[in-house]
């Protein structure tokens, strides 16, 4: 299967658009893991276990492991999802944006090593930086277009006198990634879920892309706003999924011993707001 028939089953199988993200900070670990990096595995490993019936992906973050040192615990729980939920797909955020050579080690990282179905990708440094995560068939590759940050203001939402009609930014790899740069069939965007009008545009140039949205959760996104500016369906099929991410909320719901259920719940809990506006 391809990543995208992956997501398209994901959502049908457990009618979410959620994706939790993995971002294990040992610092906010329950009582017994609290500050023991040792415990990364163990800590994602419940998440993913009480989850990964309510997601349409998870995404991993690597910078939150290798920080740690804890790329080891990483590879074995990118193991333990393709076993426990094999239908579920892993986007593995990495925003790697570099030179054709140093992308083929990238991708051979991303794919090779972690055995991931998606990577994140900066595209600033042009399509050559892009192609070698494609020559993987059948995987993915999201292209940071319009991010949740504030500061994504300093370069995405600025004009390009030297394009026709001087598109702002992200407009412009928002067109690009629909176009000529999509060869197989393979890209998709990052979009902030912290601007809905900004969801929207991107949606109306890139009709057919999936959509990877952070920033819902502790960002201050709103969840009913996100869904109804990107997603889109023709009768029951996705035209082009939506992948709504959340983080810190789902993973840090309970400090204690009862973190892996309140998790649970409060994943549930997005999973049903995101379903009730796609259908409303």
């Amino acid at each position: 299967m391809t990543f995208l028939d992956m997501l398209r089953g994901a959502e049908r199988q457990n009618r979410s658009l959620l994706c939790v993200g993995l971002d294990p900070d040992p610092a906010r670990f329950p009582a017994g893991m609290k500050g023991d990096a040792s415990r990364i595995y163990d800590f994602c490993a419940a998440i993913v276990e009480a989850t990964a019936d309510q997601v349409i992906a998870f995404k991993p973050q690597i910078a939150y492991f290798a920080a740690h040192r804890a790329e080891d615990q990483l590879e074995r729980l990118m193991r333990h999802m393709r076993a426990l939920a094999p239908q579920v797909p892993v986007i593995l955020d990495a925003k790697r944006g570099d030179i054709g050579s140093t992308a083929e080690q990238y991708a051979i990282e991303a794919f090779e090593r972690y055995g991931a179905d998606a990577v994140t990708l900066s595209p600033f440094m042009g399509f050559d930086s892009v192609q070698p995560y494609l020559r993987y068939e059948g995987k993915g590759a999201f292209l940071l277009c319009r991010t949740s940050n504030p500061g994504g203001d300093d370069l995405q939402n600025q004009h390009l006198a030297s394009v026709e009609g001087q598109p702002r930014l992200y407009e412009h790899v928002a067109r690009l990634a629909q176009g000529p740069w999509n060869l197989n069939g393979q890209l998709g965007l990052v979009v902030g879920a912290t601007y809905p009008a900004e969801i929207e545009r991107v949606r109306e140039l890139a009709p057919t892309l999936p959509l990877l949205i952070p920033g819902v959760g502790a960002q201050g996104g709103d969840a009913v706003a996100t869904v109804r500016a990107g997603y889109r369906a023709q009768g029951a099929e996705t035209t082009g999924a939506v992948i709504v991410n959340s983080s810190r909320s789902v993973l840090y719901a309970s400090s204690g011993d009862d973190f892996a259920a309140a998790a649970r719940c409060e994943a549930q809990r997005t999973r049903d707001l995101l379903e009730a506006a796609r259908v409303a």
